[in-house]
């Protein structure tokens, strides 16, 4: 059975920073792109970042994130990373992983087959 565990969560001041992980619990790691994606209050999920398959491999953002989170996927580990820098109150939300049996990132979150439970984020001005 497929899990993605979040982590890392937590409540932040403007300008702050945090890491977000996501333990993985898929034989075949390395074959699995993985996303992020986020839900404010009252909002529809969306999408924030995305990588392929492969470790230092391409990737892709929220124009809203660019420049300030970056995700990363450490295959030896089994772990997603989101590394979330200058962070605003509009971050807020619960952030989600996902994962798919598929080498190349999308933004959708329709083609991710598994998801996490998500963490917290609150950032406060």
């Amino acid at each position: 059975q497929v899990q993605l565990v979040e982590s890392g969560g937590g409540l932040v001041q403007a300008g702050g920073s945090l890491r977000l992980s996501c333990a993985a619990s898929l034989r075949t790691f390395s074959t699995y792109r993985m996303g992020w994606f986020r839900q404010a209050p009252g909002k529809e999920r969306e999408f924030v970042a995305a990588i392929s398959s492969w470790s230092g491999g391409s990737t892709s953002y929220a124009d809203s994130v660019k420049g300030r989170f970056t995700i990363s996927k450490d295959n030896a580990k089994n772990t997603l990373y989101l590394q979330m820098n200058s962070l605003k109150p509009e971050d807020t939300a619960v952030y989600y992983c996902a994962a798919d049996r598929s080498p190349r990132p999308t933004m959708k979150a329709g083609e991710y087959a598994y998801w996490g439970q998500g963490t917290q984020v609150t950032v406060s001005s």
